[in-house]
């Protein structure tokens, strides 16, 4: 959908900059793209949540929130039951001007203050005196998205739908090569030209995506691992570490603290 086409979606007003919007979904259910006037901060208490603009693709546990700047187009959705909890922000009545989209931490101060300006019961000076604190709360933490750039060549397409729909596809690029019909070469030289990346880095892309939601549901790392095509955990653990910066943990409990790594391994 281009974004011409995307729904825009506006926040009732209220009585301050905030207001909290909730909207239950279903494991797999994802909106369709839109954007909204208003900045929001797309959160979930429970579940997890993923958020896509363009080809970025966050995956949300309750400690992570995603803020979006007014007018950016994306999707959402639940790899678990989930209800998305969204605090819209007036841009003219917000201190805040990030103009990417951002990850923040949410703690547990963070998340009552939420709950509380959900209340409908609340007296404007109290809601004000609130939302200056919610404002005072949201720090970003540093992050690399896990992109996953689409193919547009039919060869690398139908070895990009492979590995989607697989990500443990153990086979080589020589064996997807034969199995569309060109070299080795050919195939090498279409996929950095169709997404800017190496086959294998865009593998690792696609299998490290995968595996975030289910980490974040709690799953063992050595089931994961196994799950998206890693023998052991420590080479799905060197590679996550390689690509987003930061261990599994770390990144999905809101950890700031990420390590420092050499970007040409990215």
């Amino acid at each position: 959908m281009h974004v011409s086409e995307a729904i825009i979606c506006a926040a009732p007003p209220g009585v301050g900059a905030i207001v909290v919007g909730n909207f239950p979904l279903s494991a797999g259910e994802w909106l369709a793209p839109h954007s909204h006037p208003q900045h929001q901060l797309a959160w979930t208490r429970r579940g997890v949540l993923g958020v896509a603009v363009g080809d970025t693709y966050w995956v949300l546990p309750p400690t992570r929130a995603l803020w979006l700047p007014a007018g950016v187009v994306h999707r959402t959705g639940a790899t678990r039951d989930a209800v998305l909890c969204s605090l819209y922000l007036e841009p003219d009545r917000c201190a805040l001007d990030w103009t990417e989209p951002t990850p923040v931490g949410v703690d547990g101060l963070l998340a009552q203050l939420i709950g509380h300006l959900n209340r409908q019961d609340l007296r404007a000076d109290v809601r004000l005196r609130a939302e200056a604190v919610v404002l005072d709360l949201l720090h970003p933490l540093p992050s690399m998205p896990i992109d996953v750039p689409p193919p547009v060549d039919e060869r690398v397409c139908a070895v990009a739908d492979a590995l989607l729909a697989d990500p443990a596809d153990p086979r080589s690029l020589d064996a997807h090569a034969r199995a569309v019909g060109v070299s080795r070469r050919t195939l090498t030289r279409l996929f950095v030209q169709d997404t800017g990346m190496s086959f294998e880095r865009w593998r690792t892309h696609v299998r490290l995506r995968a595996a975030l939601p289910l980490l974040a549901e709690g799953r063992p790392v050595s089931r994961v691992a196994h799950t998206v095509g890693y023998a052991t955990p420590s080479a799905f653990l060197a590679a996550f570490r390689r690509i987003v910066g930061t261990s599994p943990g770390r990144y999905l409990s809101g950890d700031a603290a990420f390590e420092e790594s050499d970007p040409r391994t990215r």
